[in-house]
């Protein structure tokens, strides 16, 4: 990966980030909002249930885009688009 990035430094900028840091990380929110809505559901009591569960948070929020903007415009890891 490095070569291939040194071969075209001219068009693309590399911006590292730190090894962790879920502070600069919008999937962090999409984390904290599926544990959130599960804790506030009874416990599954399969892997099916969990998983039925999961997926069916997952597209709620397709259903909600403001929901999912949220996460990348949270202070801590804003996006430019």
């Amino acid at each position: 990966m490095r070569d291939w990035l040194a071969a075209r430094q001219d068009k693309i900028g590399v911006f590292p980030s730190p090894p962790y840091s879920p502070e600069l990380n919008p999937d962090e929110g999409l984390n904290v909002d599926l544990k959130h809505a599960m804790t506030r559901k009874p416990p599954a009591r399969s892997k099916h249930e969990l998983k039925r569960t999961v997926i069916n948070h997952m597209r709620r929020l397709t259903k909600l885009p403001e929901r999912s903007r949220s996460f990348f415009g949270h202070r801590t890891f804003r996006y430019a688009a």
